[in-house]
């Protein structure tokens, strides 16, 4: 297995990544990154910056997991917006062939105009799954040609609601690089917080040849009136992180496990917690330089 982190100290700005952050993540006992260069335009940003950050990586060791899709609305029936979400996934493919990310995490993105994981009803409609897999197939010959894979991450609230839903839309598109970056709390319902551990043999099951990563977070219902499921840092909730390690080692011990819902200062508990998990599970966690046999 690989463990990675993503967010607390790593900046949104490439030029801003510097080797004393890499040591501080392999300190903490990950192998790779997951970053979200938010400041740093797909279709603007120069190759050179790119390779600059690959080379700091390739020095210190570290790979780069994943980085940001800039999560577009693929789900638009306007012609022209979905057009340049495509168009934009199609940079931010070719960026992470640049930096030497293995490769994307992007939702297929919300009708609501507040963000692109809140709910709406359109996201949940025929013709969202159409445009969705329609943008999806615009997009894999470039992930395809970039050797960079095209990893959707699902949610209850958005047109990827379900494993059964991600595994139809995969199917569909047929690309062996537009893949599942299965997350472990989105699929959590009230009928399954509490038995975590089903939930996710069942969503594991289900998706089992489309996943190629996972970010791992916790979760817990909240004592309100109205549901609340809460996600965030793990070790807080409700969330079967051995049953995650192992479910995901069956996969491949070569997948990563990416850390979410961490700031900088609960990040080093996690990275202790999740090398306790794995040596409780009898999983060998690899280097960055270390390849499983």
């Amino acid at each position: 297995m690989r463990l990675g982190m993503c967010s607390a100290f790593l900046p949104d700005d490439m030029d801003d990544l510097t080797p004393e952050m890499c040591r501080r993540v392999r300190e903490m006992g990950f192998s790779g990154i997951f970053t979200r260069f938010r400041k740093n335009d797909p279709h603007t940003t120069p190759r050179a910056k790119a390779e600059r950050v690959r080379q700091m990586l390739a020095d210190e060791n570290l790979r780069l997991f994943q980085v940001t899709g800039y999560w577009q609305n693929l789900v638009t029936s306007d012609e022209a917006a979905r057009k340049e979400s495509v168009r934009t996934v199609r940079a931010a493919l070719r960026l992470a062939g640049w930096l030497g990310a293995r490769g994307i995490d992007t939702g297929p993105g919300s009708m609501h105009p507040d963000g692109p994981w809140f709910p709406h009803q359109a996201n949940w409609t025929a013709v969202a799954h159409k445009q969705l897999v329609k943008s999806l197939k615009e997009c894999a010959p470039v992930a395809e040609d970039t050797g960079v894979y095209l990893s959707m991450e699902g949610h209850q609230l958005v047109t990827l609601e379900s494993a059964e839903i991600t595994a139809e839309i995969l199917d569909e598109v047929n690309s062996l690089k537009v893949t599942s970056d299965y997350d472990s709390a989105n699929w959590i319902t009230r009928e399954t917080v509490f038995d975590t551990a089903s939930a996710v043999k069942h969503h594991i099951k289900v998706l089992r040849k489309h996943i190629i990563s996972c970010h791992a977070k916790d979760i817990w219902i909240e004592n309100k009136l109205a549901l609340h499921l809460q996600d965030g840092c793990p070790g807080k909730g409700l969330m079967d992180f051995h049953t995650l390690f192992r479910q995901m080692e069956a996969l491949s011990p070569d997948y990563p496990v990416i850390v979410e819902g961490a700031t900088t200062e609960e990040m080093p508990q996690v990275g202790r917690l999740f090398h306790q998990v794995a040596a409780e599970c009898n999983i060998r966690v690899f280097d960055a330089d270390e390849e499983p046999a």
